[in-house]
């Protein structure tokens, strides 16, 4: 038996696999493993293994694209399902950690480099005070690392999914736009790759002019090539984001910093950066100076939810 665990991030499309050594994060023999080769995710570990040269390992923790709740889990877009006990049986493990993805990506902010992380603005960390991680991608993710002692606890929440709330004309109008259509409207139809398309047409009916654009990188290379209703798009999408990350620094009293990440907000740095985010993240009216000082960073990283994975691994307090 290997002295290495195996770590995995498993989305839709790929399942990211590494090893790392007792009490590491340090992320070693990382390979990405198209989903749709594998009749099942066990295949793709053992064929992980067999290309590492590993003949098995006694622990894994493994992040998933979907609910980790009871025995059973069943991917939202593939066709992999498992029972836990049996993947355990199979693999040969002693242990075996369930973990969400976007709890992993908040594990994965504790231990990432100074250089993959851009500021956004905001005063110093409080220490001692909770995390936000908040993004953008299929969905909207949120969670928050609360210290414990020496750890952190990760919380699985489905924030994505609270009341969007406008503040202005133009939000009135794209909220009753999306309300006819869905009947109610949470942020996650806004904040998210869809929801970037949701804006658009929103906000393309509210100035009456046509919409042509039906994909989110249609949208985003309009704006770069200086589209004006996609560059509105971009900005608006980035200002509620700005929005809807204050109200859970307000909630979760968040004076640790928040961290900003997720598939789409590489792609976009340069609006992000430019845009009113931290506008709406600090107009919270009585409590607008308490936002001032709470620090945001946009995470650069390429792999946060493996590393999240990894250091879910050590973490007493995480997953299950």
């Amino acid at each position: 038996m290997s002295e290495y665990a195996l770590v995995g991030d498993i989305g839709g499309t790929n399942a990211r696999l590494a090893l790392v050594k007792p009490g590491s994060v340090a992320l070693e023999a990382v390979r990405t493993l198209a989903c749709a080769d594998y009749e099942n995710l066990d295949d793709a570990c053992f064929a992980y293994l067999a290309e590492v040269g590993i003949a098995g390992v006694d622990r894994a923790c493994l992040a998933f694209a979907c609910p980790v709740q009871g025995e059973r889990l069943r991917m939202t877009n593939n066709h992999w399902a498992f029972h836990r006990g049996e993947m355990q049986r199979r693999l040969g493990l002693s242990e075996l950690r369930l973990l969400n993805d976007f709890t992993a990506m908040a594990l994965g902010m504790l231990h990432i480099e100074p250089s993959d992380l851009l500021e956004l603005g905001g005063g110093s960390v409080l220490e001692g005070n909770p995390k936000l991680v908040i993004g953008p991608g299929t969905g909207l993710g949120v969670s928050a690392l609360v210290p414990a002692g020496d750890e952190w606890v990760p919380l699985a929440t489905e924030g994505g999914h609270v009341g969007f709330a406008p503040t202005d004309e133009a939000e009135v109008a794209i909220w009753r736009h999306l309300k006819e259509r869905y009947g109610r409207v949470s942020v996650e139809r806004i904040l998210c790759g869809q929801g970037l398309v949701n804006l658009y047409q929103a906000l393309a009916a509210y100035h009456s002019q046509p919409a042509p654009l039906s994909q989110p990188p249609e949208i985003t290379a309009a704006a770069q090539a200086g589209d004006t209703l996609a560059e509105e798009t971009l900005s608006r999408f980035c200002r509620i984001l700005g929005e809807q990350a204050g109200d859970a620094v307000l909630t979760l009293g968040a004076r640790g910093g928040v961290y900003l990440c997720g598939g789409i907000l590489p792609r976009i740095r340069d609006c992000l950066m430019a845009s009113d985010f931290r506008r709406g993240f600090e107009a919270k009216g009585r409590f607008a100076d308490y936002m001032k000082q709470v620090p945001v960073w946009l995470c650069t990283a390429e792999m946060p939810g493996l590393l999240g994975a990894a250091a879910g691994l050590n973490n007493s307090l995480a997953g299950r």
